[in-house]
């Protein structure tokens, strides 16, 4: 046998392992697909809660109990406060639909005292009966929806889905650096590089969960306490939106106070109208930029606009994760991209300062 022959036999086999390996990766993706969710919930919170995890194992010295102990801190600390906001958002958000059903049905009404004026002018150039039945039809279809999601939606797969989240964060706590040497050895980059990258993944998610995440919840949760003190009605739903807007760049809380200040105002409740302007002005508005500085920082080190469309991207791509994964992504793009434009040599120094000023112990290396 020649050595062409040999050639051709040896890269024969090399293509077929490499289709046999290729439907192999696919089958593995088909089957991990319905789980991706999971999988990054877990990611997530897991590095997120790390730092309590070293220092517990640090105390005990026993992998599976300290990982036992970090999922049920997280399922005390998130899970047990998102369940108690659901169940109270499920039974808010019937009333709070058929009120707005009927505020705006008063707003839109010529014989308003406060809006009739305009109405009628418009109704010159718009057919505002029609238009009034309509949006009155489509908030009455959706209270409908809301009960159907209240009592037949979704719950029973969010719990089957968090028991997955729990079971393979435990996992990823106890294996956590078996995982990381894994990625490692299979990212085609050097030592160094990878693990700037996989701690340029830790800053983002750090800045994401503990700045971003824990900004908006408090400025739901004032906005929330002003709607409960002022009488507004589903104070509790509302402060879930206050949360939810406060997590998107450029917009904020101030989407519902404002109106709600305004709708107090038409309503002739003056001094709560003031009350909520200044309480959302001085102390909703300014608690980002007391929190931010000492929880963000420079982590996130990622301008506004970038920021911005990151997480609508996110959110469009991953959902609800997309908040944080919107952000990793495009940090793990760029920490590529400077892996590829920079050669090693010039950014050992810079990667060695960056590992010393975050304060990572050697348990951290991948």
């Amino acid at each position: 046998m020649d050595d062409t022959t040999r050639d051709r036999r040896d890269q024969a086999r090399w293509l077929i392992l490499l289709a046999t390996l290729a439907g192999a990766l696919y089958l593995c993706w088909l089957m991990l697909k319905p789980f991706i969710g999971v999988l990054l919930w877990a990611a997530v919170l897991t590095m997120s809660f790390d730092p309590v995890h070293r220092r517990i194992v640090a105390r005990t010295g026993r992998p599976n109990l300290s990982a036992i102990l970090c999922c049920l801190l997280v399922v005390l600390t998130i899970g047990v406060p998102a369940g108690l906001i659901s169940w109270a958002i499920l039974h808010e958000i019937v009333p709070a639909v058929s009120h707005l059903e009927g505020g705006v049905s008063d707003l839109l009404s010529p014989d308003s005292p406060y809006t009739g004026e305009v109405i009628q002018w418009l109704g010159k150039y718009i057919d505002l009966v029609k238009a009034r039945a309509e949006i009155v039809t489509q908030l009455g279809s959706f209270s409908t929806a809301a009960r159907t999601v209240a009592f037949v939606g979704s719950v029973v797969g969010t719990l089957v889905e968090s028991l997955f989240v729990v079971f393979v964060m435990f996992y990823l706590f106890r294996d956590g650096k078996q995982v990381r040497a894994a990625l490692s050895s299979v990212i085609p980059l050097r030592h160094r590089e990878t693990y700037a990258i996989f701690l340029r993944t830790r800053e983002v998610v750090g800045a994401s969960v503990y700045g971003v995440l824990v900004i908006a919840a408090v400025q739901g949760a004032l906005g929330g306490l002003a709607f409960w003190v002022l009488g507004l009605p589903s104070a509790v739903l509302w402060a879930v939106a206050m949360m939810f807007l406060s997590l998107i760049p450029v917009t904020g809380s101030f989407v519902v106070w404002i109106p709600a200040a305004i709708y107090l105002a038409t309503s002739g409740a003056w001094i709560s109208a003031i009350l909520l302007a200044i309480w959302g002005t001085f102390v909703i508005g300014t608690i980002d930029n007391f929190l931010r500085p000492k929880l963000v920082g420079e982590r996130a080190k990622l301008h506004e606009l970038f920021i911005f469309f990151a997480v609508l991207g996110g959110l469009q791509v991953f959902g609800l994760l997309g908040i944080v994964l919107g952000p990793v992504v495009l940090a793990i793009a760029i920490a590529l991209f400077d892996a590829f434009r920079h050669p090693i040599e010039a950014n050992a120094s810079q990667t060695m300062t960056t590992m010393t000023n975050a304060s990572v112990t050697p348990t951290m290396l991948p």
